[in-house]
């Protein structure tokens, strides 16, 4: 069967007829994410589907991100939706938004077709080529800040992508955690404190942050006296202890929201899954 002409036996039974594509190619390293926003916007494409992750204006609102994996290999099978229960969580999500327009972002036609063969979605109705909407002066600069910085450039907030966090938290992240919207268009460009050389690897201290800095604005808790981090497989635990005011919340209701507010930030940030949250009330403080 030719994957030019046709979608796979999966994706013919189950197209989601609703969603019209748009696919933005181009080689890595070549600014494609850096104008993301830009194209999206002058096209008309309500979503962006980028490495694994379905974003919308700066938010990750699906997915997850292929740079979470261990290897290339598996990096690649998430970017291309290989994995089951990712792709039925983004199909999910597209059924429910449709009539919608989504771009797809992608090295190659190739990989767009696999894409949309795996997600079940018509086949692209327009091919924007990096070369249409950058100089090559501008490819050249995007290819060197890769090869000798590393940096990459993400259609995403800052605030929902801050991964290298060798410093403190910036402030915006309140507005996240406020849920205000960011501004349209907003990008980031990040170093990434992962690096593929056979394995992938995310700073315990990043979690670390992002733990520490969402429980302690949850009400009901007076101080972080600790936040521990371990990997398990392809998932996050962390151990959290406090200090809780008592009388605020009942104990159980503060476990339950310190939980929810963790999985979602730390979810939302690095595009990790949470295995486990577990909360340990050290002591209490009777005001």
């Amino acid at each position: 069967m030719n994957s030019k002409n046709h979608l796979t036996e999966f994706s013919k039974k189950e197209v989601i007829k609703g969603v019209k594509v748009i696919a933005f190619v181009g080689p890595a390293g070549t600014g494609k994410s850096q104008r993301a926003q830009l194209v999206a916007k002058d096209l008309g494409a309500d979503y962006i589907i980028d490495d694994g992750l379905v974003i919308r204006k700066g938010q990750i609102v699906c997915g997850r991100s292929a740079k979470t994996e261990k290897n290339q290999i598996k990096a690649i099978r998430r970017a291309l939706f290989q994995f089951e229960d990712h792709r039925e969580a983004v199909r999910s999500f597209l059924k429910k938004a449709q009539p919608c327009t989504v771009m797809i972002i992608s090295t190659s036609v190739g990989m767009v077709e696999q894409i949309t063969n795996n997600l079940g979605l018509n086949t692209p109705e327009k091919i924007i080529r990096i070369e249409e909407v950058a100089s090559k002066e501008e490819i050249m600069n995007a290819r060197r800040e890769r090869a000798i910085k590393g940096q990459h450039v993400i259609p995403v907030s800052h605030v929902q992508v801050r991964r290298n966090f060798a410093g403190k938290l910036v402030g915006r992240l309140k507005v996240f955690l406020s849920d205000k919207q960011e501004h349209e268009g907003e990008k980031t460009i990040v170093r990434p404190p992962f690096k593929f050389y056979g394995s992938l690897h995310i700073e315990p201290t990043a979690i670390e942050q992002i733990g520490k800095f969402v429980v302690a604005g949850t009400r009901g808790v007076s101080k972080v006296i600790d936040v521990d981090v371990k990997s398990l497989d392809e998932k996050v635990a962390l151990s959290v202890q406090i200090r809780a005011i008592c009388g605020e919340l009942q104990f159980f209701e503060l476990g339950k929201l310190i939980q929810k507010r963790l999985n979602s930030a730390i979810s939302t940030f690095t595009g990790l899954e949470v295995a486990r949250i577990d909360l340990i009330i050290q002591e209490v403080d009777f005001r």
